[in-house]
């Protein structure tokens, strides 16, 4: 007879999986906040030229990063049933796939046009922009291999070495930072370009070490990686990759880009109000990664109980994860709304970049509990191999509610700017969370 799995059963298991994740996708979000940090020192004008090129590099590494990221229920079901190999195999696909995937990124962040053109930017900001987003062009890469590597480890329970190699990462990333945009002995002072640079060089010794490890770490020898150059891309691995992650890339894209393009738009008001926004972006981004780490971690459990036939613990694995993510959401929106003063002061000294913030944050705590409801109901849907309708439900909620409502109450009528862009964001969060929810429980009942 199979044992009642508990909550607090169900609470053990998700958040030793979920606290490396969770150090690790904070480690990822401070290069962002390192960023956001030195550009406010160096001037309004740079950080919000940081403001857009970020946005543009995200929302192409992060589309492409879904893609990428189908290896996590794919390798978590392998690995679930036993089959080490067959996960191995898995993951070196996966790779294939983010070297095929850099072709299109690299050009678009080459020729970053399009994201100009949308921000309308002048020569001068345009000129600063793609001084960021070309170094950015070399880091995709290493980005997207280390992004294979991070899906399968978390896939296969082995979480804290994605978080050792993403600490390095950061650790490397701040005097590098400090050197390239202010300049040391006779290295000149780049600005935003030196942002980008530091990325670049910290990404890639991310990824050599991800490799030394792959091939010296008694655990992973276990699953018989091949060599990547002794081996050819496989259309049936590959063809299972892009069916589950061109859906969860699209949705992760449709997600973000909801998030990127308010900056595009934001921008046309002026850079005060564009720095004020990349403030509150990076703090509900920071607040995200605790949702993710969650939504993560019960992915993995989730998908390891499917490959091992156990469908009803994986419905109440992932039922308690739904609960404990808007538990956890709850309390940490209400701590930032209520402090948000304090906490906008660390981000900068200018009081007209800290009095265009402010207003934002007001609505963090709704749009937090949204963006945990949703976040954590998609990745149970991954591991039950369920991402089209999830798209199509982010690109109604997100894109048509989010940002064309958002686009309506900033520039409308009444001409809210950037604050009805939050408004709007978070009213798309909230219902993408709801309908997610629901055809989750229907997911459920069909596999009982």
């Amino acid at each position: 007879m199979t044992t009642r799995i508990r909550f607090v059963d169900s609470v053990r298991r998700l958040v030793p999986l979920a606290w490396p994740v969770l150090v690790g996708q904070i480690a990822v979000m401070m290069f962002s906040t390192v960023d956001t940090l030195m550009m406010g020192r160096v001037g309004p004008q740079d950080l919000a030229a940081f403001a857009v090129g970020s946005a543009a590099y995200v929302s192409i590494f992060v589309g492409l990063m879904g893609i990428v990221l189908a290896i996590g229920p794919i390798a978590g079901r392998h690995f679930g049933a036993d089959d080490r190999p067959g996960a191995g195999r898995s993951f070196v696909q996966a790779q294939w796939m983010a070297l095929l995937l850099c072709v299109p990124g690299c050009l678009a962040l080459w020729f970053p046009t399009p994201f100009i053109w949308l921000a309308q930017l002048d020569a001068a900001q345009a000129a600063k922009v793609q001084a960021y987003t070309r170094p950015e062009a070399f880091a995709l890469p290493a980005a997207l291999l280390f992004t294979a590597f991070r899906g399968f480890s978390t896939a296969v329970s082995r979480p804290k070495a994605v978080m050792a190699m993403q600490l390095t990462g950061l650790a490397a990333k701040v005097p590098l930072n400090a050197m390239l945009v202010f300049g040391w002995g006779p290295i000149p002072a780049m600005g935003v370009g030196g942002c980008g640079w530091a990325t670049a060089i910290a990404m890639t010794a991310q990824a050599l070490v991800a490799l030394a490890l792959l091939r010296r770490d008694p655990f992973y020898r276990s699953f018989a990686v091949p060599h990547l150059w002794r081996t050819r891309p496989d259309s049936t691995e590959l063809w299972a990759l892009v069916r589950l992650g061109l859906p969860m890339g699209g949705s992760i894209l449709v997600e973000v880009t909801g998030f990127t393009f308010m900056a595009f738009f934001i921008a046309r008001v002026g850079a005060t109000p564009v720095a004020g926004h990349q403030i509150a972006v990076n703090l509900v981004a920071m607040m995200f990664m605790i949702a993710l780490a969650l939504a993560m971690s019960a992915l993995t459990l989730v998908a390891q109980h499917l490959g091992a036939g156990e469908k009803r613990e994986a419905r109440t694995v992932g039922r308690h994860a739904m609960v404990l993510g808007v538990l956890v959401a709850a309390t940490v929106g209400a701590v930032v709304a209520l402090a948000r003063e304090p906490i906008v002061s660390l981000y900068t000294s200018n009081p007209e970049t800290a009095a265009a913030a402010l207003p934002l944050l007001v609505w963090v705590w709704f749009f937090h509990l949204g963006d945990a409801l949703q976040t954590v109901a998609a990745h149970v849907l991954r591991a039950y191999h369920v991402a089209t309708l999830p798209m199509v439900i982010y690109i109604i909620a997100l894109w048509g509610l989010g940002i064309g409502g958002g686009y309506f109450l900033a520039f409308g009528a009444h001409a809210k700017g950037a604050v009805g862009f939050w408004q709007a964001a978070t009213a798309g969060l909230l219902a993408a969370g709801l309908l997610l929810s629901l055809l989750l429980k229907r997911v459920f009942d069909e596999n009982r």
